[in-house]
């Protein structure tokens, strides 16, 4: 059952007829998508509290399927190619990831420093794209890795183009956790927040999910109008001056003003 906005809004609530089984193995996934290093048949059951036959029996049928692989020498599982096989499909069916690509690119070599392609599901963004600076400090994410909207540079971005009833359902269904001492917790303060970010058609996230850190962010419109993600550039707060901020932002604004251009944005 979900409270119906659209795709990317939705609120999940736990269905009635939900297959313990194979919510059992996304689990599964999910705790070896967190470990580089593999986990074992009895550190998986703890983790998730399942018994061990349980988890050794659906972790075989996983690497018959080639969704994990074992290490016979640790007796350690981690996610599988097949894994990566099935996350392409999608990836290569996002045409913003093929549009946005020479853009982003661009971008971060003129500021050098780390840029993120993100689109928004369920109240989190997801990182569908990333291309990393050349300096030695810099943001730690990953393509495929997630982040709370309301905190984030291009889930602001995102969230301030949305529908106020769609915000209100995030609101509604989404705690507005405290990551820093710079997070905006107030459901009031945020909607303030999205409302400057409308008027000035760019967000910042000022260390609000990660200490040190700040992100510029710009919205992406396809031809119907619609937002459909946004393009950001974060760095050290020590590195980003007044001066290269302002920098940052019109080279933003550029960007995406070029990759809604090219998803048939004509704003009139």
């Amino acid at each position: 059952m979900y409270f119906e906005v659209n795709n990317e809004m939705s609120i999940k609530k736990r269905p009635s007829n939900l297959v313990k089984s194979v919510n059992r193995v996304i689990d599964i996934l999910e705790e070896l998508a967190k470990q580089k290093n593999g986990l074992r048949v009895t550190e998986i059951s703890n983790r998730l509290d399942l018994p061990n036959s349980s988890v050794s029996r659906l972790l075989s049928t996983l690497a018959y399927r080639s969704l994990v692989t074992k290490d016979e020498e640790t007796n350690k599982y981690n996610l599988g190619l097949k894994i990566f096989e099935l996350g392409s499909y999608i990836f290569n069916d996002l045409k913003i990831c093929e549009c946005a690509k020479p853009y982003l690119k661009g971008l971060v070599e003129e500021v050098n420093e780390t840029g993120h392609l993100a689109v928004l599901d369920q109240g989190e963004i997801v990182y569908v794209d990333k291309v990393e600076s050349l300096n030695p400090i810099r943001m730690y994410s990953r393509r495929g890795g997630r982040a709370p909207a309301y905190c984030t540079g291009t889930g602001k971005a995102i969230l301030a183009y949305k529908p106020e009833e769609e915000i209100d359902i995030m609101l509604e269904h989404k705690s507005l956790i405290k990551h820093t001492d710079f997070t905006i917790t107030d459901p009031y303060e945020l909607k303030k927040e999205l409302q400057k970010i409308r008027d000035r058609g760019y967000a910042f996230d000022e260390e609000e999910f990660q200490p040190g850190v700040k992100c510029i962010a710009v919205p992406i419109f396809d031809y119907s109008g619609e937002v459909v993600g946004a393009v950001g550039i974060a760095g050290p707060v020590m590195r980003i001056s007044k001066k290269k901020c302002n920098q940052m932002i019109d080279l933003l604004k550029k960007t995406g003003r070029a990759i809604s251009s090219h998803l048939g944005y004509n704003k009139r």
